[in-house]
């Protein structure tokens, strides 16, 4: 087997100079029973370039967990043979992925302009922020709170009827670049909170008593840089003093445990923590506004795909949040609000005992700023499409999580501290 191993290993560093196709790469499913099995999928990644979606690096791969990687056309078959003879239970859960992600786009809406039922460009993502404050001058407000690495401006939108003293919900959309359903839905709540205020009782009390921020992306460059480049890009695209490889990974980069576990120092590596907390300009200017808005912030809504899952702190220890009751009553709520419409199942928890320990997460450093509201939300699927959700399931992934955040953002009213 080692033979073999060996052999995959030998061709594997001219891949990445093209704009990439994806015809003929797959994406498998394993589930390592023991320890040796899991160092057979270290050494794998060893050798060749492995893209972990789930979980997100192979030092997280543990016996008995669930693991999607992506491997390049050329080496699909040989790590068949190997998982074939190392007796690893294994499923194909994408045979071609060029044919998964032309699929992706099959809404009906095949506008140039901006639609909330297909995935939109950041360009075309920009231009609705201006025009959905312009339309709805009394309910929604669009700032710059800074720029990122290759100098776009990120713009932020506050959602509320004006009003003194009111506490705020912040959430965001679009760290990790490739997960697309994420951008969509923070577009698809700003939608639902302009149409339906002032026709949806809960909608209009949430909009009359609390603010909403709204980022739709925080990544830009990576976001533009799945469009243009590369579908499969997670990180920023900022440069590394030292390294010929790009980018940090934004939701490594908080000063929360920063790059002690489940995180990587190495600038190649997909969960790279950067040079330091804060480095990257995005992670700064968000931790930036947090900050100076901490007396008014109650909770934090950061949005992830995929997996299906709830989660809330920690992620950087296996303690407990000092409420862990309350968060976890709150998620199974509104894990319950979702699935209330299409049976969709939600896994809730901390993160840390419920996937696996990371650190440097957007969530636990809003919650050691004293933000005692802080969850984590991976949309769908659970690995059947993965990051290449299709544009017909936006809708319906939407419309359910929005009743999971109504939920979280009820409970947060009637609960302001």
């Amino acid at each position: 087997m080692w033979a073999l191993l060996v052999l995959i290993g030998a061709a594997s560093v001219s891949a990445h100079l093209q704009d990439l196709s994806f015809d003929g790469q797959k994406v498998f499913r394993v589930i390592p029973q023991n320890d040796e099995q899991v160092e057979i999928l270290n050494f794998l990644a060893s050798i060749m370039e492995v893209d972990f979606w789930q979980p997100d690096s192979v030092t997280l791969v543990r016996p008995e967990m669930q693991v999607d990687f992506r491997v390049e056309a050329e080496k699909s078959f040989k790590v068949e043979d190997l998982l074939k003879e190392s007796g690893m239970e294994y499923q194909v859960l994408i045979d071609n992925l060029q044919a998964a992600l032309d699929a992706q786009f099959d809404s009906q809406a095949r506008t140039a302009s901006h639609s909330y039922v297909k995935y939109n460009n950041w360009d075309t993502i920009a231009a609705w922020t201006a025009d959905i404050a312009a339309q709805n001058p009394d309910l929604v407000s669009r700032s710059v709170i800074g720029e990122t690495y290759e100098g776009r401006p990120m713009y932020l939108l506050k959602m509320g009827k004006s009003g003194a003293n009111k506490k705020a919900i912040f959430m965001d959309c679009g760290f990790h670049a490739r997960e697309w359903i994420s951008p969509a839905f923070c577009q698809w709540f700003v939608k639902e909170a302009v149409e339906t205020y002032g026709k949806d009782t809960a909608m209009t009390t949430l909009l009359d008593k609390l603010d909403f921020y709204v980022l739709p992306v925080l990544n830009i460059d990576g976001y533009v840089y799945t469009w243009t480049k590369d579908r499969m890009w997670r990180k920023t695209r900022s440069k590394n003093a030292g390294s010929i490889c790009v980018g940090t990974d934004p939701n490594r980069n908080f000063d929360a445990g920063w790059c002690t576990v489940g995180a990587s120092k190495y600038a190649c590596d997909a969960t790279y923590c950067g040079s330091a907390p804060e480095s990257e300009k995005e992670t700064k200017a968000l931790a930036d506004f947090i900050r100076e808005h901490l007396s008014t912030i109650k909770a934090y809504l950061t949005i992830h795909s995929y997996s299906q899952l709830l989660l809330f702190p920690y992620s950087y220890t296996y303690k407990l949040p000092s409420n862990y009751q309350e968060l976890n009553s709150i998620a199974r709520a509104a894990s319950k609000e979702l699935a209330s419409l299409y049976s969709t199942e939600y896994t809730y928890g901390p993160a840390a005992t419920t996937i696996y320990l990371a650190a440097g997460g957007s969530d636990d450093w809003a919650y050691d700023q004293g933000i005692k509201y802080s969850f984590t939300f991976e949309l769908r699927d659970t690995g059947r499409y993965g990051f290449l959700l299709p544009e017909s399931q936006i809708k319906p992934t939407c419309e359910e999580t929005l009743l999971a955040v109504k939920y979280i953002a009820n409970y947060v009213l009637e609960h302001l501290y």
